[in-house]
């Protein structure tokens, strides 16, 4: 009896599948080292290997973003950009493409094309907070005021990325809207706890309270350009007899107790805050005055902070487990700086 045979056409479709696979999978394989080197800084191994990855697999996305970030971090803005370019039009490209171009247009100094690339960006993805944030920090450079109306947009459509609160808030302060450099900055340390910029947000958000409590100006409204900015002044105004014995992390939270009480009773409905459930949420569970401590002792007096800790142990390590064991979000629609 005669071997069978395969069709012909039959082999030849099986071997383009097995080429195929073998490189889909060699692709796969040079990315995932290219990105070990990254993590150690070897941007050049890094690229050398993206570049036979894109070869073998010319239609991934996230390889052609991989090679045009290795780029970036070896200074060839020019490669990068290239790279970038031939995906940034495709249908299936997300916001870090144009993220990325827009970084590399950013070092290159062309500005204009940078700024028309975020606003392309945005126009695709007008829910991306990354795209909202970087069309601000690029306005903001040229010292255009326009860059806050950017960080808003960012917090209103991509509620849980973090740096528009952190850019916000840092603009507020200058310009003397305290209620918003204070909201705005402690979602900020509460999305990002341990980041290096939470320090510098702790001592705004401590250095508005001050300038909402002692300076008459701040106290008289007249600035304010959102029903629940007032409603947040009047509530915080009504609490500031604690206040005058000493301004410290200790009368803060008594301050600010009583706000939250306040708050729930006569706003929460009309308002729902995620930040002020949280608040809400540690006061019951008996954490409030160690979230206090954390966001306002640290920053105001080192020596007493650490005096706390030692005094109050338990107390700490319940929240400091409590804290490392959630993830701060903020739901959409909970947006409330809008004009009257």
């Amino acid at each position: 009896m005669g071997m069978k045979l395969i069709p012909i056409t039959l082999f030849f479709t099986s071997l383009f599948f097995s080429v195929q696979l073998s490189k889909a999978q060699s692709a796969s394989e040079l990315q995932e080292r290219a990105r070990s080197f990254m993590q150690k800084g070897d941007f050049n191994n890094a690229s050398l290997l993206l570049k036979r990855a894109s070869v073998s697999d010319p239609n991934n996305i996230e390889i052609t973003k991989d090679l045009a970030l290795a780029f970036y971090f070896q200074k060839e803005y020019n490669k990068g950009l290239d790279a970038i370019k031939s995906i940034i039009d495709k249908e299936e490209s997300d916001d870090q493409c144009f993220q990325i171009a827009g970084n590399l247009y950013k070092q290159l100094e062309q500005t204009k094309e940078c700024e028309k690339l975020f606003k392309k960006g945005i126009k695709k993805f007008p829910k991306s907070g990354a795209l909202y944030n970087e069309l601000g920090d690029l306005l903001w450079a040229q010292k255009n005021n326009e860059a806050i109306r950017q960080w808003e947009k960012g917090i209103e459509n991509d509620p849980n990325y973090s740096k528009n609160y952190y850019n916000a808030c840092k603009y507020y302060q200058l310009t003397a809207d305290y209620v918003w450099s204070i909201l705005y900055g402690e979602v900020f340390v509460n999305m990002e706890p341990l980041s290096t910029g939470s320090p510098e947000i702790k001592s705004i958000i401590l250095e508005s309270y001050k300038k909402i409590f002692f300076e008459e100006d701040v106290k008289k409204e007249k600035s304010e350009t959102s029903k629940f900015s007032i409603a947040f002044l009047k509530n915080i105004n009504k609490q500031n007899l604690a206040l005058s014995t000493a301004f410290n992390a200790e009368t803060l939270t008594m301050v600010r107790t009583r706000f939250i009480l306040d708050w729930s009773n006569e706003y929460a409905s009309k308002y729902p805050c995620r930040l002020f459930d949280y608040q809400r949420q540690l006061t019951q569970e008996g954490m409030f005055e160690a979230y206090n401590q954390w966001l306002f002792g640290i920053v105001q007096n080192l020596t007493s902070y650490q005096n706390w800790i030692s005094n109050h142990a338990e107390e700490y390590k319940e929240f400091a487990n409590f804290q490392s064991g959630r993830v701060f979000k903020v739901p959409l629609g909970q947006y409330y700086h809008l004009p009257n």
